[in-house]
């Protein structure tokens, strides 16, 4: 890992999740179950650890433990500023509308870009965008 990358818990739906991201950005998914890993502190089927590689998005995550809380977000974001060409942006930014919300339309600003910000169906916040 070349930088850091946040893990995210997510309450019960961190396979559902994963694979949504998956289909959103491509990549390499890898789940690992609490009995995989001899956890018992939640659902033997339940994400211990889960991770989307091998594509222009990273993430890790897991089902939250009994002892964890579970992700949530205000006051920030997820910036994928230029991470890819305009077109893959677009269909991300669309993709991640699908059963989310958008905050703020993807529209060329008057300082040249193009960017906007959508709230997914699992509640993170993306800001995306590019330089036209």
């Amino acid at each position: 890992m070349t930088a850091p990358h946040l893990y995210l818990l997510f309450p019960g739906t961190a396979r559902e999740a994963l694979e949504f991201y998956q289909g959103v950005f491509g990549g390499r998914l890898e789940l690992n179950t609490y009995q995989e890993f001899s956890r018992t502190d939640g659902p033997g089927d339940a994400i211990a650890h889960g991770m989307l590689t091998d594509g222009l998005v990273t993430l890790f995550a897991s089902d939250a433990g009994a002892d964890e809380d579970a992700f949530s977000m205000t006051g920030g974001m997820f910036a994928l500023l230029g991470t890819a060409d305009p077109a893959t942006l677009t269909r991300w930014f669309d993709a991640l509308a699908d059963g989310g919300r958008v905050l703020d339309p993807l529209v060329k600003r008057p300082w040249g870009a193009t960017d906007g910000q959508v709230a997914d169906r699992y509640g993170l916040r993306w800001l995306i965008g590019y330089e036209d």
